[in-house]
């Protein structure tokens, strides 16, 4: 009688793993191997690699190896995972919103850096999973914010990011800001769609084939959420400021967009690489 395979141990496992991520053709972080099979264990990556000649109990390692399987075709890892570090927390994430990105990180830096006055009330247009709408209401004092989106499933999520957090959101279902009464607001900050769908084609399969294309492409090319974004803020109160992250090459047709629409361009804040990357722009 053949006795049973002795179970791998979790340098074994890691090891193999990472040569069939790194063999990816959107090449996949090795070390996102560590971060999947700490996922299973319970462990935090210090721990798995201080006891890498541990055996890997027979069900966990299945586990590990049913979401390898679904990270080597695409999948995104913060998917599989079911969470991404924005600003210092955690926020939950699944296919109904996008993925946050550092670059992010300026806008709410952009938004933190204006003078508000107490207890301000904010507007995030789009929010998606609600990180700049979570993260101003918890850096903020005070203040009180909504939070739209189009999309049920992406409401849901900042709802409850938001809960999960200790931070208080108005969460609602409209385009855009349509409906709104934008004269009340003292700050509105957005990460709207800015993607030409014509150059679906030259993105990663991570996001072409897994994120909500509904919070990535703009119809036209790429600028017709920006267009409409900034006509609907003609009804800000004078003086009140808009912050936008834009995508890259759009800085000359976001001004274009603002001087039709009677905002003033105050200035473009660049991201890590030193590409303008969010745009502020105040009501006359």
């Amino acid at each position: 009688m053949r006795s049973a395979p002795e179970p791998a141990s979790v340098r074994a496992l890691l090891t193999a793993a990472r040569a069939r991520l790194a063999a990816t053709p959107f090449g996949a972080p090795p070390r996102e191997a560590t971060l999947l099979l700490s996922r299973i264990l319970g462990w935090s990556e210090a721990q798995l690699l201080a006891r890498d000649g541990e055996a890997v109990p027979e069900a966990a390692a299945e586990r590990f190896q049913a979401l390898l399987e679904r990270r080597l075709t695409g999948e995104p890892v913060a998917y599989l995972l079911g969470e991404r570090e924005f600003y210092g927390r955690p926020f939950r994430v699944d296919p109904r919103v996008l993925i946050p990105r550092p670059e992010t990180e300026h806008l709410v830096e952009a938004a933190l850096a204006r003078a508000l006055p107490r207890a301000p009330l904010l507007l995030d247009v789009g929010t998606g999973s609600g990180i700049l709408a979570v993260t101003l209401a918890l850096e903020i004092p005070g203040a009180r914010v909504v939070a739209t989106d189009l999309s049920f499933g992406a409401l849901a999520v900042a709802a409850d990011n938001a809960r999960r957090l200790g931070a208080h959101l108005m969460p609602v279902r409209t385009d855009l800001a349509a409906g709104l009464d934008l004269s009340r607001f003292d700050l509105v900050v957005s990460n709207p769609p800015y993607i030409d769908p014509g150059e679906a084609p030259s993105l990663s399969p991570e996001v072409r084939e897994f994120e909500p294309h509904l919070a990535l492409f703009a119809p036209g090319r790429g600028d017709s959420v920006l267009e409409r974004l900034f006509g609907l803020c003609t009804g800000l109160r004078s003086g009140v400021r808009l912050l936008v992250e834009i995508g890259h090459g759009q800085l000359d047709t976001a001004r274009r967009h603002a001087e039709a629409s009677d905002l003033l361009f105050d200035e473009a804040v660049p991201d890590y690489a030193g590409i303008p990357r969010v745009v502020i722009l105040r009501r006359r």
